[in-house]
């Protein structure tokens, strides 16, 4: 068994690193917490997520398609039914009294988006440790889409996810990047659908010029960072290099509807020159070749490095740190579970105390799991919607913000405590003793104040949520 401190160090290391302890795990968890956070990175890939009724793009593209023919038919039938059968008052088209509407699913894409988020939150309830589950949401934060942008990207933000992220947990940072910036969510969402090169075939025909929102932001955003080291003429010849990536439409004219397509007719000719360097590949070649650079760039290292240490150890990342992580990432040539490795195996990341507080999302999961709760999609996605922390709805392309301040406003924490207390209310009825599970749950961390607030509370329900609400479970 390990010794006391090791203990704690562990304990803190399953805070920062997973998604919380479930019942009944936390002693083998506490014994072995970094080599089981270590086996995950050697695994070397992560769950996929199950249940889902539509897998890939093209399949998603298909069914919305067919939705929405079947949406435009219903809506012209009571035109046509009117015109060629004359209803009595308050009757049906067929003469008889109207019937009443029954109880019916939600349309098709927030049905899509539903099933994508509750297949989510299972892999999270149901990972050991929750570190691969973790790096998902990290990343996915990174890469950001947002469902609210329009219909497409509320249909396609699980598939990016599924398609671009988490096959890349553990793989290159350059495969992630390009799968990311190619994939139809990324692509509509940062209008590159609106982009065309100014002196290309439909250029010159129709007077269309560039939108600059995806370049910016892969060299602000994904790659590089502010203070990077590019300038506004190198945002506009990376759009000039990545005109013609779009989404298929749906006529087929570019191949498969629904999925990336490069429109060689929209595509600006001609070589560009990026960071200094002249890139003269053909066609989608170019853009390609650019990602690629910018992956293996020393400033994409030290802003990767910078925002995952934000994100696991501090607000205000140890300088030390980054460098050793930024290190990793240059020397195996972006290689996340390299980099991943370097952050896990660092003892100062294990001996420092918990400095964030958890997100919305990772404050839930962590409460599900300590509560042994299986939600529905209601308490998934309503409460996140009442904390501010709606899956893949950040409110802008530099994502859901990592720093303390963002949540632990004093309205973000009476609503945390309405939260808790509701939790504490559902679970009650399932919980023998809250006291055992604080003991449980926290473990080495849980502190005299909150072992005794717990013991003195006047009900079940409100020990669940001072324990949930208590600084060593909102911290990690």
């Amino acid at each position: 068994m390990a010794s006391r401190s090791q203990r704690h160090a562990n304990a803190v290391g399953l805070q920062r690193f997973g998604l919380g302890v479930k019942i009944g795990q936390a002693e083998a968890l506490l014994d072995g917490a970094r080599d089981l956070i270590l086996n995950e990175i050697r695994a070397d890939s992560i769950a996929r997520p199950a249940g889902i009724a539509y897998v890939g793009t093209a399949d998603i593209s298909t069914a919305f398609y067919a939705f929405a023919d079947a949406e435009k038919k219903a809506r012209e039938a009571p035109r046509v039914a009117q015109a060629n059968v004359p209803a009595a008052p308050g009757a049906g088209a067929d003469g008889g009294a109207a019937a009443p509407r029954p109880p019916a699913e939600p349309p098709l894409p927030a049905r899509i988006y539903r099933d994508e988020v509750m297949a989510r939150t299972r892999l999270a309830l149901e990972a050991p440790a929750g570190f691969g589950e973790r790096l998902v949401q990290f990343w996915s934060n990174h890469f950001c889409v947002a469902v609210n942008k329009n219909t497409t990207t509320r249909i396609m933000a699980g598939a990016f996810e599924r398609e671009a992220i988490r096959p890349h947990i553990f793989g290159h940072f350059a495969d992630m990047l390009l799968a990311a910036e190619s994939h139809p969510a990324m692509l509509e969402y940062l209008d590159n659908q609106l982009s065309t090169g100014p002196n290309s075939p439909a250029g010159n025909r129709r007077g269309r010029g560039l939108n600059e929102n995806l370049g910016r932001e892969i060299l602000e955003l994904h790659t590089l960072g502010v203070g990077g080291g590019y300038t506004q003429a190198d945002v506009t010849s990376l759009a000039r290099i990545i005109t013609g990536w779009m989404v298929a439409p749906r006529n087929g004219a570019l191949g498969t509807p629904g999925v990336f397509a490069f429109n060689p007719r929209i595509h600006e000719p001609g070589a560009q020159q990026l960071l200094g360097k002249l890139y003269d590949q053909p066609d989608k070649a170019q853009g390609v070749a650019a990602l690629a650079d910018l992956a293996r760039h020393p400033a994409t290292a030290r802003f990767v490095a910078t925002k995952l240490v934000r994100h696991f150890v501090a607000d205000e990342p140890p300088a030390a740190l980054v460098d050793d992580i930024a290190a990793a990432f240059r020397r195996s040539e972006g290689d996340l579970a390299v980099v991943s490795r370097a952050l896990v195996e660092s003892d100062a990341v294990w001996s420092a105390e918990p400095a964030k507080i958890r997100s919305p999302q990772e404050f839930l999961i962590a409460a599900f799991r300590a509560l042994g709760r299986e939600p529905d999609a209601g308490q998934v996605l309503g409460t996140l919607g009442v904390m501010g922390q709606p899956v893949w709805q950040p409110p802008g392309p530099n994502g859901y913000p990592d720093t303390n301040a963002a949540w632990a406003s004093p309205q973000g924490l009476k609503t945390r405590i309405d939260v808790a207390a509701r939790l504490g209310q559902q679970a009650a009825g399932g919980i023998a003793d809250p006291r055992q599970l604080s003991e449980e749950i926290l473990g080495p961390l849980l502190t005299p104040e909150t072992r005794q607030a717990v013991a003195r509370a006047e009900s079940k329900p409100q020990a669940l949520a001072l324990l949930l609400m208590s600084p060593e479970f909102q911290r990690r």
